[in-house]
């Protein structure tokens, strides 16, 4: 139990309180890897006839901040994260970015307790109840169509590194730098690092398309 416990841990808990507790992120890490993976594989069965630029597509979608956050409500975990006053306080229990960490920290947390196996079952049973994404559906993920022309164009993915984090943990404000080929293609700033990255993403966009229209 102590691994579910501390996957539902969120920093601004230990940051208020002094608690002698480890946060959720290590497993959040984790659970990113995993969840990759298994959504990985499963397009790669389903779908034997799509390019590479459009599985990246459809797996950007399903392991996106707004699905998790959906799969995380669903699951009602958001009334059991442990959150510090000030963010509970902002809703933090139903903050996207939030609810997303929490996802994917339990999901760490199940990889560790009961293997591979059951992690994979579990998210195949969120899965199998998501609708089959249409062409042109995510017109407006702006990470997807990013990656989709960059593996297209350079044959590798964009990379995003985080430059700089300011503000408390409540209110903290994130700048994101876009790596396409080696070059920082693009700046921007959110208040999690998936919103950094979609704005990085947009403007990136901008500068690609502006020397390939």
């Amino acid at each position: 139990m102590a691994l579910y416990e501390q996957a539902l841990v969120h920093r601004s808990l230990l940051n208020e309180t002094g608690a002698a507790l480890a946060s959720n992120e290590r497993l959040e890490f984790l659970g990113d890897s995993v969840l990759g993976l298994i959504v990985a594989r499963r397009l790669f069965e389903a779908h034997p006839g799509l390019s590479e630029g459009r599985l990246a597509r459809r797996k950007a979608l399903l392991v996106s901040a707004p699905t998790l956050a959906r799969w995380a409500r669903a699951l009602g975990l958001g009334t059991y994260l442990r959150l510090g006053r000030g963010e509970r306080l902002s809703g933090g229990e139903d903050k996207e970015n939030l609810l997303a960490d929490g996802f994917e920290a339990w999901l760490g947390a199940l990889y560790l307790d009961r293997g591979y196996r059951a992690a994979e079952a579990f998210v195949a049973a969120l899965l199998d109840g998501e609708p089959e994404p249409e062409p042109g559906l995510r017109e407006g993920d702006a990470k997807s169509r990013l990656q989709e022309l960059t593996q297209g164009r350079y044959k590798r993915p964009p990379l995003y590194r985080v430059a700089g984090v300011a503000g408390p943990d409540h209110d903290r404000t994130y700048e994101v730098e876009v790596v396409v080929e080696g070059r920082v293609l693009a700046r921007a700033s959110g208040r999690n690092k998936k919103e950094a990255e979609q704005r990085g993403a947009e403007a990136a966009l901008a500068v690609l398309d502006a020397k390939h229209p």
